[in-house]
């Protein structure tokens, strides 16, 4: 009988980084040199289908306590975790949060302003959120680029959400709100497996369309291979 598995040396070296990911990007908050750091990111910006989700997060740095920041150890970007890590994480990072905000924009916004702008001011109204009323100083933090007619000091961030704590827990929260929904949906509107791919351009995505059209919740606007040759209706 053989005995249990042991991990090889690769995988243990993957599990440790994943759980030092979390001080890494605590650190880079930490050097800003603020007690309140403030993040935003969405989901869903890429996809065919579903809303826009914007989070912001504000952590209190003299108010995380080491037992926190020992749950959030593997805090990352929400692309680097599986479903499951990221639902695990998601009560986490609202436990340990000063305040979250959930900003969500429908398909009907997003046809009728454009994506860019809708998830600019998407990214804005969530960070706005979590300042207002909120006296000092704030680091705010926005993943990428700086958002428009945004009252306090912005700090963009180019791949934030590896980088910065407060980013990549609104990383997570966003995408998991935005997951739940379109798992929701797919109950709503059967045939396009959305609990399955979430709105992403997918193969079974695009071969649902091709076969039976498009439902209320995808974006007419997006250019994407999947509609060519169908006559949609915007």
């Amino acid at each position: 009988m053989s005995g249990p598995r042991i991990p090889s040396k690769r995988a243990a070296r993957r599990k440790a980084r994943r759980r030092s990911s979390g001080s890494r990007l605590f650190a880079f908050d930490r050097r800003l040199g603020s007690r309140l750091v403030a993040g935003t990111d969405e989901a869903g910006r890429g996809c065919l289908a579903g809303p826009l989700v914007a989070a912001a997060v504000l952590f209190d740095y003299e108010r995380l306590t080491t037992r926190e920041l020992r749950a959030l150890s593997a805090l990352n970007d929400s692309k680097q975790h599986t479903g499951e890590a990221r639902e695990e994480l998601y009560p986490l990072v609202l436990t340990s949060a000063t305040r979250v905000t959930v900003v969500s924009r429908c398909v009907s916004g997003i046809d009728s302003l454009g994506l860019h702008k809708t998830n600019l001011a998407a990214l804005r109204d969530a960070i706005r959120g979590v300042t207002a009323g909120v006296q000092g100083e704030v680091q705010c933090l926005i993943d990428g680029f700086a958002v428009p007619e945004f009252e306090r000091e912005q700090r963009p961030v180019v791949n934030g959400d590896a980088t910065s704590a407060a980013i990549a827990a609104a990383s997570i929260v966003a995408k998991v709100t935005r997951d739940r929904y379109m798992r929701h949906a797919d109950g709503l509107h059967p045939g396009w497996s959305f609990a399955e791919h979430v709105g992403y351009s997918t193969p079974v995505h695009r071969e649902a369309i091709e076969r039976i059209g498009v439902s209320p919740l995808h974006r007419m606007s997006f250019q994407s291979l999947a509609y060519q040759q169908l006559a949609l209706e915007a």
